[in-house]
């Protein structure tokens, strides 16, 4: 495989994934990125120029995707990343004044769901634990892990005695209705409600199978040394010990074909680097029209405008907090939850009184940070409009205002310091990341049919392939990661003349993948 030239344009997680995979299977392996450091969406941001902020992902699960990642390279994890267990996983705050963590220990959540809202629902907690994980059990092998399948292929996949388990995970209802099932109190269906934004989608809209993020959580959330911007560079740094060459502040303007399949791409420079294939790992939005401008049927349609997942309003900088006591993952809930995904989707604006994410990212579980400031990242759902809306100065100046008034509510009182506060509009989003509109997580994932909608690692177009959080098996760090892996293995078996039906690893111990025996089963 050393004469077979690839390269991988984006360096976010899929990108990366697929440059680590295709490397040491003997590819000639080149990462295109027109920023200046690896991570995609996963990036950091200086206020003022001071200590870094994570403005991107902040939540490492499913540590075993990337334990799997660095084995089947040769190398261990934990050499390249320091992680800490969360005994929080998040902490949750009303404006009546209500507080409630979740654990690690689900004994210790329960105690604190029926000190908040009564026996019946720390009960129901407790069977919604137990939905979730029958649910992760089912789709893990047949979907989360699997090449792209379509509704009628999971069936098959999951055998004749699962079908009854395949059908309770419920892809026809929604999140927010099944909720109701577990949970009497208002509050909880809130709280779990917001899994749906995991994957940028309303709880209103989509479906119950996302119920599932619960197992994930409770099995297991780290702290990364350093902010989530030490998971790419290890993962870079894991990539160029195979060989793997890195181009930062390249732009490509444009993929080549010839006689049917890519050929090459063209950079903003006018430099031309020809390859036999191309991983890219952006928004599939940028393709049709855009960078294949001479391509009308074989690349993923984009995604329309209507379909969009949702984008944010972030806000990065260095505060005093005083009266709500932070942990490193905070939300705050007003009390219009369901007109706040109205007015997202349905009108295009941002609620009046929005929910407020803030990663306090000097705390620990209840340790708080060592000086009087700490470094915080806060975040609103805002509607996926970047290219087509105006994000002045005053307008989100109004949206911090109603963010702030919220936060006051509940108690926490957020003074900046030293530094300039950097914010982050859909319309910044989609400088970033062209053609997206802002959008953070690819297409909503909405309806029975929202799970079966994202394309998976081939494009259409020969020699082209798919990666990152726009394709199966979806957004978020792992699945990105995985969903390169995927593109990797699709590459390789192209070029052998092999369709194997390759399935991921599904955990650390005893793991399969690349380099296990994967390429082949």
């Amino acid at each position: 495989m050393t004469d077979h030239k690839v390269l991988v344009i984006g360096a976010g997680m899929g990108g990366l994934a697929a440059a680590i995979d295709l490397a040491r299977a003997g590819c000639q392996v080149t990462v295109i990125e027109k920023a200046s450091a690896p991570g995609g969406k996963m990036r950091q941001l200086h206020p003022g120029g001071g200590a870094g902020i994570d403005a991107g992902p902040t939540v490492f699960t499913m540590r075993w995707v990337f334990e799997s990642l660095f084995a089947d390279a040769g190398a261990t994890l934990s050499d390249h990343l320091t992680l800490g267990t969360a005994d929080i996983l998040a902490r949750h705050g009303w404006t009546d004044g209500s507080r409630l963590d979740l654990f690690a220990d689900m004994e210790r959540s329960i105690a604190a769901i029926g000190d908040l809202a009564g026996k019946a629902d720390a009960e129901g907690y407790r069977a919604f634990c137990a939905r979730s994980a029958a649910i992760y059990a089912v789709l893990q092998d047949s979907y989360i892990c699997a090449e792209r399948p379509g509704l009628f292929d999971m069936a098959p996949r999951v055998g004749l005695s699962g079908i009854p388990a395949l059908l309770r995970t419920a892809p026809h209802k929604t999140l927010w209705g099944e909720l109701g099932h577990y949970f009497r109190d208002p509050r909880l269906r809130q709280l779990f409600g917001r899994y749906a934004t995991y994957t940028g989608s309303s709880p209103f809209a989509a479906p119950a199978t996302l119920m599932l993020i619960a197992h994930v959580e409770k099995e297991g959330v780290w702290f990364v040394e350093g902010g989530m911007i030490e998971v790419a560079r290890a993962m870079e740094s894991l990539a160029r010990s195979l060989g793997v060459t890195f181009r930062y502040g390249e732009t490509v303007r444009s993929i080549r074909q010839s006689s049917g399949r890519v050929s090459a791409v063209e950079l903003q420079s006018g430099e031309v680097m020809e390859a036999r294939s191309i991983v890219f790992n952006g928004d599939i939005s940028a393709l049709r029209g855009g960078l294949i401008p001479d391509d009308r049927h074989g690349s993923p349609r984009p995604v329309a405008a209507r379909d969009r997942s949702l984008s944010a309003v972030t806000w990065c900088l260095s505060a005093r907090t005083s009266g709500f006591p932070l942990s490193h993952h905070t939300v705050f809930f007003s009390g219009s939850y369901e007109e706040e995904f109205r007015q997202v989707f349905r009108r295009g604006s941002i609620c009046d009184e929005p929910t407020v994410y803030v990663c306090a990212q000097d705390r620990y579980g209840d340790r708080p940070p060592a000086g009087d400031k700490e470094r915080l990242l806060l975040l609103v759902n805002a509607p996926a409009t970047g290219d087509r809306a105006a994000f002045d100065p005053a307008i989100v100046e109004g949206v911090r205002q109603r963010a702030w008034r919220v936060l006051n509510q509940c108690g926490l009182s957020v003074e900046a310091l030293d530094h300039e506060t950097l914010c982050t509009t859909p319309a910044d989003f989609e400088q970033l990341f062209p053609a997206s509109g802002g959008a953070l997580y690819g297409r909503a994932n909405h309806g029975l049919m929202g799970s079966f909608q994202r394309p998976g690692p081939e494009s259409g177009l020969e020699g082209l392939y798919l990666a990152g959080g726009g394709v199966h098996p979806g957004p978020g760090i792992p699945m990105a990661t995985l969903s390169g892996r995927l593109a990797a293995k699709r590459v390789l078996d192209q070029a052998r003349g092999t369709r194997t039906g390759w399935r991921l690893p599904q955990s650390a111990g005893g793991a399969t993948g690349p380099g296990r025996g994967a390429l082949s089963n």
